[in-house]
């Protein structure tokens, strides 16, 4: 089952693109996230589900369903999966360092 990738929001969309002209480690985020989003649109279930949201997911965008992929050493990419039985479409949420993701949910 193949899916389309999307941003969330604008606001992650253009933190993503800004990762291009960054330092070399934003650079090598961006590499990997890029990469990410290929894996994750042949395979929108390859991440590992996170059992529960955080209520700042749920609050601001509504989802149900939380997955997180480990992307690059220590980075983690939180997107959502969402279909009509027909079409699958994999929500970028956000993508952040471990020690922020513990922090997040609280481990």
């Amino acid at each position: 089952m193949k899916a389309s990738v999307y941003f969330v929001d604008d606001r992650i969309r253009q933190s993503f693109f800004a990762l291009a002209t960054g330092t070399a480690e934003e650079n090598e985020v961006y590499t990997r996230l890029n990469a990410s989003f290929d894996i994750i649109a042949l395979k929108p279930f390859c991440g590992i589900q996170v059992p529960f949201n955080p209520d700042v997911y749920v609050t601001k965008y509504g989802i149900d369903n939380l997955w997180k992929y480990h992307f690059h050493k220590n980075w983690r990419l939180m997107y959502s999966v969402a279909g009509d039985g027909t079409t699958v479409i994999a929500l970028v949420i956000e993508w952040l360092p471990h020690k922020e993701y513990e922090r997040r949910f609280g481990y």
